[in-house]
């Protein structure tokens, strides 16, 4: 992995994955409430090792590749969450994020989102940021909301997801909007 940040919030550190983050990471992608409004239904240590293996060689911020930002205790190093950065072209980046359940609550994704829009916007000169996340989520949908974005799409029944139709919430901010 070339060139991925290395960012400070007061209660985090935001950096590039390591192989020994691949055990925690597997851990609370597994755990079915973490699980249930993503993608994913299991995941195992071999799910994980394709992502990492998958990132290896790739210079950050290509257009049309993803890219996850691990979000770690910066005291121990002790990884926390996740964030997935989905570059979908020179001016506009996708944004997923994953907290561990004992780093739910407690504020932590929240800054999580603030550090890394700061430097996709001020540093990156990035122009749009969107988030996509389940209808049913609203601990999400609230935390785009208070990192400022607004809900610009509610798609009904648009995705077959773990069985049955579900809706999802396009969330955006733009440059311009960022403070």
């Amino acid at each position: 992995m070339t060139d991925y940040p290395r960012l400070r919030s007061p209660r985090l550190l935001l950096r590039a994955f390591q192989h020994s983050d691949l055990t925690a990471f597997t851990a609370y992608r597994a755990e079915p409430d973490i699980a249930r409004y993503q993608s994913w239904s299991s995941y195992s240590l071999a799910d994980a090792e394709r992502l990492y293996d998958g990132m290896q060689g790739l210079a950050f911020a290509t257009p049309g590749c993803w890219y996850q930002i691990a979000l770690a205790n910066p005291d121990t190093d002790e990884l926390l969450g996740d964030l997935a950065l989905h570059f979908i072209d020179e001016a506009q980046v996708e944004l997923g994020f994953t907290l561990s359940a004992a780093a739910q609550g407690k504020g932590l994704a929240t800054e999580a989102v603030n550090t890394i829009l700061s430097y996709l916007f001020d540093t990156l000169g990035k122009h749009r940021v969107i988030a996509v996340t389940d209808a049913h989520n609203a601990a999400a949908a609230q935390l785009l909301e208070r990192c400022g974005f607004r809900r610009e799409a509610h798609w009904i029944d648009n995705v077959f997801f773990k069985g049955a139709w579900g809706s999802e919430y396009q969330y955006a901010i733009l440059a311009s909007e960022w403070p």
